[in-house]
């Protein structure tokens, strides 16, 4: 196709190939995940899952690529798909407008894919799918944190327990040790939480800008892709 001819003159025809038969699920269509679906559209990816029980809200317009002004209310994995479908009319996506967690985790039979992308924010529903994609023996990737950060040169891609300053990445290596999970592939931050105002005590809302939970997505599909054609450093 000529869509992805540019694509194809970069990877080869060969792996062009692969991504069109490949099945990825994407799980959070927020900040993160919007973009990292974006880009897996864009690379030609023939099948996508589009996980998250969310709408969109006004909230969201600072940093997630589905939110505006016309989609305000709207499901986030309905304005994904139809998004996806403007970028390839051949992809196959499907949706799950649900809150993944134990009541809703049988629904998604996660050996049917080929690549999991974790862009959740609830640290439960993070660590129920990547032990349920363990299970499986299907690869998956995860966000860790992308609030409070300003700065986005500061992404790295490493084992989980080569990760440093994030807190959300302490807190998911202590929690997989617990679960006998010692390794996960995850996008970082080396960048300390920024300090937060806010007139609210009791608000723990963390910050965010559009230019660095964006970049953490595309580090998340660009991964993806590398993966699934063994392009990746060795």
């Amino acid at each position: 196709m000529e869509r992805f001819s540019r694509t194809q003159r970069l990877i080869g025809s060969e792996n062009m190939q692969k991504l069109t038969a490949m099945r990825v699920a994407v799980f959070g269509i927020g900040g993160v995940g919007s973009f990292a679906a974006e880009a897996l559209f864009r690379s030609g990816i023939g099948t996508l899952l589009l996980v998250d029980d969310d709408v969109v809200t006004e909230s969201n317009i600072n940093r997630q690529l589905i939110a505006l002004t016309s989609t305000l209310g709207q499901p986030k994995t309905e304005v994904m798909r139809q998004r996806g479908l403007e970028i390839n009319p051949a992809v196959h996506t499907l949706t799950m407008p649900i809150r993944y967690e134990t009541a809703t985790a049988d629904q998604i039979p996660l050996a049917d894919y080929d690549y999991i992308v974790d862009a959740i924010d609830s640290v439960t529903s993070k660590l129920l799918l990547i032990e349920r994609a363990h299970a499986a023996g299907v690869p998956i990737i995860s966000a860790m944190g992308a609030g409070n950060k300003l700065d986005p040169t500061a992404f790295r891609v490493a084992d989980i327990s080569k990760t440093s300053v994030c807190p959300l990445a302490r807190v998911m290596r202590r929690e997989l040790k617990k679960r006998g999970i010692e390794r996960l592939k995850v996008v970082y931050s080396t960048e300390p939480p920024v300090s937060v105002s806010s007139s609210d005590p009791n608000e723990h809302t963390p910050g965010s800008i559009a230019f660095v939970p964006s970049v953490a997505g595309l580090i998340l599909a660009g991964e993806v892709v590398k993966d699934l054609c063994g392009l990746s450093a060795k």
